[in-house]
């Protein structure tokens, strides 16, 4: 098996090696993960299970340092943020041990037909069999934990594919789960290629893909999955946020400044696009715009670092442009819009660019956010619609009858009220719709996801 070299975005330096996998290490890490779950006699009881999750929880919280750095050193998001991610990961696990307690059928009716007289009826759940993970770079621990636990607290064998810039968290938390007692094949990773990944997708022997990532990549995984493969994809947005003239301005700064420019913006559901009331629009764009020139740029594990440096130069080189086309499509620079470094790029907040620029319509995932005034709501709201993409939106206002039109005229599988667009907790529903996904994620809901129903008659002539 051959190696590659995993490198910190910030200056290119080695953190670490991982194992290459082949298309035939795929496969047979595929066909591992089958006859583990087709060999009935060793399926691990729920009890047995619970035992695992339980010292991987307790594993984790031992290491959250370690933890720590190992996400940052591979990801780049700035210590602080990566600490929080490794916490989220550690609640993710002893969230899906609490699951598993409320995972559970019930009576269906039976007796009020003549034909169903004598019989009662009740559904069970389980386990839907092999889970292919395909995974992105952003949240490259939490992400993994929330791919592979549910999975595992289900009773399904799971087969990761981490993003090949981010590979070691996903190791990290496959080697945790044999330190805690997890048999071998009921976890794995395999770093490879598009041609392994599309192998492990698209495998006759999957039963259920979970990816995170392109949109372009998961809607043609989608197409090519088996017949009768389920799929959870989780794309990207281009978050939009309502501020209507009553909002409360001191509180709104900080909180949109948050959702625009942590983990430099490399977020499914920042904030980017940012509907201003023209009346107080001058006032937003300046105390947002001052926000952002204060925020610290720089190596991620620095302690002080806010802002880290994006995935690669690639990406540096992309916002780059996609930020002079704004600015020739009408846009006013406020604040930012220069690369600091071939890995960084300055917090950038942009004034009315056009419509049609690429900042408004495609994810920008960078620090990049954009102001646009309106006079009328309904206006925002149409324009804030008016993209294939829908993910989480925001509104900010005092009023509750705004709140609740915002609510309901806003495309998004959640609307946030006061807060902002990246808001979540991990035992909450997360996901897209239109192009920005398909299924619901969350420790909970991956759960549901990764179980059948069944049901069993009995008939008794004494019933």
């Amino acid at each position: 098996m051959s190696t590659i070299e995993v490198t910190s975005p910030f200056d290119g330096s080695v953190v670490g090696e991982v194992p290459f996998s082949t298309v035939e290490e795929v496969q047979a890490a595929i066909d591992l993960a089958s006859d583990t779950f087709l060999d009935h006699e060793n399926h691990m009881p729920k009890y047995k299970r619970v035992e695992i999750l339980e010292k991987v929880a307790e594993i984790m919280s031992s290491q959250v340092d370690e933890l720590t750095k190992l996400c940052a050193s591979e990801g780049g998001k700035p210590w602080v943020d990566s600490q929080v991610e490794v916490h989220r990961a550690i609640n993710g696990v002893k969230l899906a041990i609490e699951a598993m307690g409320s995972q559970e059928g019930k009576e269906i009716a039976m007796g009020h037909t003549s034909s169903s007289a004598n019989r009662m009826a009740y559904t069970f759940k389980e386990p839907i069999g092999v889970v292919a993970a395909i995974s992105a770079f952003n949240h490259p621990f939490n992400l993994a934990v929330h791919q592979v636990i549910p999975a595992l607290a289900v009773g399904c064998p799971v087969v990761i594919k981490p993003a090949t810039q981010t590979p070691m968290s996903a190791i990290k938390l496959v080697e945790i789960l044999e330190e805690a007692g997890l048999p071998k094949g009921w976890a794995q990773a395999v770093v490879c290629d598009r041609t392994g990944g599309e192998l492990l997708a698209t495998s006759e022997k999957v039963d259920f893909l979970t990816f995170i990532g392109s949109g372009a990549v998961g809607w043609y995984l989608n197409s090519k999955v088996s017949n009768g493969t389920r799929v959870a994809l989780e794309h990207g947005g281009v978050a939009p946020v309502i501020v209507e003239a009553d909002a409360d301005i001191d509180d709104l700064i900080p909180s949109i400044g948050k959702g625009g420019f942590y983990h430099a913006g490399q977020v499914c559901v920042s904030v980017q696009r940012i509907y201003v009331h023209e009346s107080i629009v001058d006032e937003v764009a300046s105390r947002l715009s001052d926000y952002a020139s204060k925020l610290v740029v720089g190596d991620q594990l620095d302690p002080k670092t806010e802002v880290g440096p994006l995935i690669n130069h690639n990406e540096t080189n992309r916002v780059e442009e996609w930020v002079n086309e704004a600015v020739t499509k009408g846009g006013k620079i406020l604040t930012g819009g220069k690369r600091i470094t071939d890995s960084t790029f300055e917090p950038t907040v942009i004034l009315n660019p056009s419509d049609d620029a690429l900042v408004s319509t495609k994810e920008v995932f960078g620090p990049v956010v954009c102001i646009y005034s309106y006079s009328d709501i309904e206006q925002a709201f149409d324009r804030a619609n008016g993209l294939e993409v829908s993910f989480q939106a925001a509104v900010f206002t005092k009023n509750i009858d705004t709140a609740l039109r915002a609510v309901k005229r806003l495309n998004g599988t959640a609307v946030m009220v006061n807060d902002h667009t990246a808001f979540r907790v991990d035992w909450m529903p997360f996901g897209g719709a239109k192009a920005s996904g398909l299924g619901l994620g969350g420790i909970h809901h991956s759960m549901e996801e990764m179980t059948n129903e069944k049901m069993m008659v009995i008939k008794s002539p004494v019933l």
